[in-house]
Formats: structure tokens, C-alpha cells, sequence
């Protein structure tokens, strides 16, 4: 009989050793798996192979940009120059409006996991140089500089 109840009483002490460390290992298995980040969120126009999040955890160097110490009051604004929009545009070219929110990121080839070169902000004026065979890609410029690449198309206006 104390033979019997000894087992009983150290059957029911191991039963709750099991339950109480699967319950732990169960929760932290949870608690583990809300603290890794989500991943970034990629949009029609970007190559998650190319982007990195934070340059100083991929081991780029960085640079601060130098901040302005003169008061805008105390300059005098610039008078304004004659841009590209001003020169007379390529045959078959047009002056659009970036429309996407986010901006548009230029692509060295009109194929989305081509090299990004550059980028374009929401309502950028650009001037339309060219689509491609598949009508799904155009190549711009940005208005008032050299830079030129491709974006998908539906993504700008045109602008007259």
C-alpha cells in the first residue's frame, strides 16, 4: 500500500514537472517570435534584393550632411534660371508629374530587378523620353538635370 501511494504521489509530481516545462518552452517560443522585427514592405517599383534598411547595420559608411547655419530671412533668394523645361524637348518627348506618393526609384534597364540609379519625388517634374517595346516602362529625365533612367509606367501625369 505505501509502495502504491509513493507511486501515485511521484507520478503525479512528474506529470506537473512535464506540464509546467512545456508550458514554459511554449511560451517562450512565443515571446521569441514577437521580437523579431517584421521585414520591410516592398512596392511595385523596388528591388528588396538592392535596398538596405539601415547602411550602418549593412556596414556601409555613412556621412552627415553639413546643416545650414545662415537664417533664410538674411539671404537673398536666388533668381530663378532657365531650366531644361525652357529648351525645346526631344521629338516625341513630354513633360510629366510624378503621381506616386512615395516617389519613383530609376532603373537602369526597364526591368524591375535592374540596377537602381536613382530616384524621383512625389510630384517631381520629369520629362518623358521615351517607352519601351511592352509599353510598361518609360524612360525619363529628371527635369533640370542630366540624370535619366526607367520607371513603370502609370506612375506619373502628363503635364503641359
Amino acid at each position: 500500500m505505501v509502495s502504491g501511494l509513493l507511486k501515485f504521489i511521484l507520478g503525479f509530481l512528474l506529470a506537473i514537472a512535464v506540464l509546467v516545462g512545456s508550458g514554459v518552452a511554449v511560451a517562450l517560443y512565443f515571446m521569441n517570435r514577437t521580437a523579431i522585427p517584421p521585414t520591410k514592405p516592398t512596392y511595385a517599383n523596388d528591388s528588396p534584393a538592392l535596398q538596405t534598411p539601415n547602411p550602418q547595420k549593412a556596414g556601409l559608411k555613412t556621412t552627415p550632411t553639413p546643416k545650414s547655419t545662415t537664417s533664410p530671412s538674411s539671404t537673398p533668394s536666388p533668381t530663378p534660371t532657365p531650366t531644361e523645361s525652357s529648351e525645346a524637348l526631344p521629338p516625341g518627348a513630354y513633360q510629366g508629374r510624378v503621381t506616386w506618393s512615395e516617389g519613383l526609384s530609376l532603373r537602369a534597364e526597364p526591368k524591375q530587378d535592374a540596377e537602381r540609379v536613382g530616384s524621383v519625388a512625389f510630384k517631381q517634374n520629369i520629362i518623358v523620353l521615351e517607352e519601351n517595346q511592352d509599353k510598361k516602362w518609360l524612360k525619363i529625365r529628371i527635369e533640370g538635370s542630366k540624370q535619366e533612367g526607367w520607371v513603370k509606367v502609370g506612375n506619373i501625369e502628363r503635364v503641359n
